[in-house]
């Protein structure tokens, strides 16, 4: 089959599902464009800053995409395109768009708080509580994952200890990116300039950064790289938003779209085949002799671009603090992932196009991906090794954009852990809730575990993520039944991820104890204590939430919603 039909079909669908599902969502939610939101209402010039759409959506398409919809597509690849190509198409609009919607939606609903906020609300403090934990374990996987992922595009030197002079040029262009961000949030917060002066301006220090960078590359080790990314999530974890978070993400998306586009056209001009089988079977052993399923790996590899738990984090946690106006939801949340699912969409037609009997699927991802479209635009008169530095670049500004989102989550959800409206000030309270102390702690255990390899934490940090998302939408049809609003749309994907994620994370921890019983290792025991406790915290909110969905709500509840 031929990569254009596959990009043809997927333009169709997701277009479509915007302008029919998305609208009806709308209506039956009741969404009101005059109601006044958050970003206003508890305007603190921090986390809660009213934005303009546009703004808003750059920052959550870039946090929510990272290098989830790359890598993922290209892993799951292994079981052939075909059923990669139906989950993201399906998952991406009746799971993952419906939680990205709702997950806002609740959250503006309810002075833009937390997940974690409208469970303890809605289905009780120790659900929150369970959940908060939950939240901070997980996003410990994400940052020591990504993390990884992003020094690996800015390191300048491959095993053999050969430069690599399109990874030295990304991480100058990416370090004149975190500069000039910071330069951007001061002029968009005081200059008070029309939306497209701050468009043309965002778009030439882009320009400008990517010109340096191609020019003054920076040739530093896979380690070196390691430890900036960490020291640079400090500082963004505790930025005020508008300072670098809102910026950055505005700058990454103008190069991410840009990546997107000239991706789509390069496509349309090489006109790739489906090279790859269509399906290999339903299951998959591994060049280690390691065994997976079609059910649940294909359900757990590809997260972001079918559905992702740590959406919905984002889309209560930040985003839904800078909506201006309720109407502006349906654009950022499910608009913008429909063009993650479009993304991975991309990345499954690159991996696609390579020959079936390559060794193409052991590699890195992001090599895959860049090496793929940079073959397809070479169509357009582009040089080959631009193209591929720039598709690079773009890859690891996804990264950089999710830690940034992720780190901060994380370190807010280790906080509201340990915060109690009515206890007595203690000590080791303000110790803990401390944003500093959340931070070093958060990410010195993601320091730990990204030197074990994203490869080997990739299958937990799926499992993790999309048993985050079925928690995610139990919360919000809680929240739907308990409004009097139409919920149905989401019991089904509810009910499907959590088969999908705790029979994922069982298989893990089975793997990970053979593996421990076989030869001690630091790495594969942190996992597998990770693994025991998501399992079990996940079990509990379940549980919970189930219970509060399917039981009657008593008369003193029916009269406190109405009152």
């Amino acid at each position: 089959m031929n990569g254009v039909a596959i990009l043809v079909l997927a333009v169709v669908v997701l277009g479509a599902a915007y302008l029919i599902y998305g609208k009806y969502l709308e209506r039956k939610w009741g969404i009101n464009k005059d109601a006044k939101t958050p970003a206003y209402e508890m305007e603190d010039g921090v986390d809660y800053v009213p934005a303009d759409t546009g703004v808003v959506f750059g920052h959550q398409f870039s946090s929510i995409a990272g290098a989830g919809p790359i890598n993922g597509p290209i892993q799951a690849a292994v079981f052939g395109w075909v059923p990669v190509l139906l989950w993201i198409l399906f998952g991406g609009v009746f799971f993952g768009a419906v939680q990205d919607f709702v997950s806002m939606y609740a959250s503006v609903k309810n002075k833009g708080r937390s997940i974690g906020y409208i469970i303890e609300l809605y289905i009780g403090k120790l659900g929150k509580k369970l959940f908060l934990l939950f939240t901070w374990l997980f996003s410990i996987l994400v940052v020591a994952a990504f993390a990884d992922i992003v020094a690996k595009t800015f390191n300048g030197f491959d095993e053999a200890g050969a430069k690599i002079s399109s990874n030295a040029s990304v991480a100058t262009t990416s370090i004149i990116f975190i500069l000039f961000a910071v330069g951007l949030g001061f002029f968009l917060k005081y200059a008070k300039c029309k939306p497209w002066l701050n468009t043309t301006v965002a778009i030439a220090l882009l320009v400008v950064a990517i010109a340096i960078g191609m020019n003054v590359p920076m040739y530093q080790s896979l380690n070196f790289w390691l430890l900036f990314v960490f020291a640079y999530v400090v500082i963004a974890c505790v930025t005020p938003v508008w300072a670098l978070l809102q910026p950055r993400d505005y700058l990454n998306s103008f190069l991410l779209i840009a990546m997107m586009v000239i991706s789509f056209v390069g496509i349309i001009a090489y006109r790739p085949s489906m090279n790859l089988e269509a399906f290999t079977g339903f299951t998959y052993t591994s060049s280690k002799g390691a065994v997976s399923y079609l059910f649940p790996a294909l359900f757990v590899t590809i997260a972001c671009g079918a559905v992702s738990g740590f959406h919905s984090l984002v889309s209560s946690g930040t985003a839904s603090k800078q909506i201006k106006t309720e109407k502006a939801m349906l654009p950022v949340s499910f608009g913008a992932m429909l063009l993650e699912s479009f993304l991975a969409i991309i990345a499954l037609i690159a991996v696609g196009s390579f020959a079936k009997d390559s060794a193409v699927l052991a590699q890195n991802p992001p090599v895959v991906f860049a090496t793929a479209v940079a073959a397809f635009v070479e169509k357009l008169g582009l040089p080959k090794n631009f193209a591929y530095t720039l598709i690079t670049l773009a890859i690891s500004a996804f990264g950089l954009t999710s830690l940034d989102s992720v780190a901060r989550v994380g370190r807010l959800a280790f906080q509201e852990f340990f915060i109690e409206d009515d206890a007595k000030p203690a000590l080791w309270r303000t110790v803990l809730t401390n944003k500093f102390f959340a931070t070093g702690l958060t990410l010195v255990l993601s320091f730990a575990l990204a030197k074990v390899g994203y490869q080997n934490i990739w299958p937990l940090f799926g499992s993790a993520n999309q048993l985050l998302s079925a928690l995610a939408l139990i919360a919000c049809a809680v929240f739907l039944k308990k409004t009097n609003r139409q919920g149905a749309m989401l019991w089904a994907p509810m009910v499907i991820m959590l088969g999908v994620t705790f029979t994922a994370l069982i298989l893990k921890i089975k793997d990970l104890c053979i593996a421990l019983s076989t030869k001690f290792n630091s790495g594969n025991a942190l996992q597998l204590t990770f693994a025991i406790l998501l399992f079990i915290l996940g079990l509990i909110v379940a549980a919970q939430g189930i219970k509060k969905l399917t039981e009657k709500d008593s008369e003193k509840e029916k009269e406190q919603l109405i009152a």
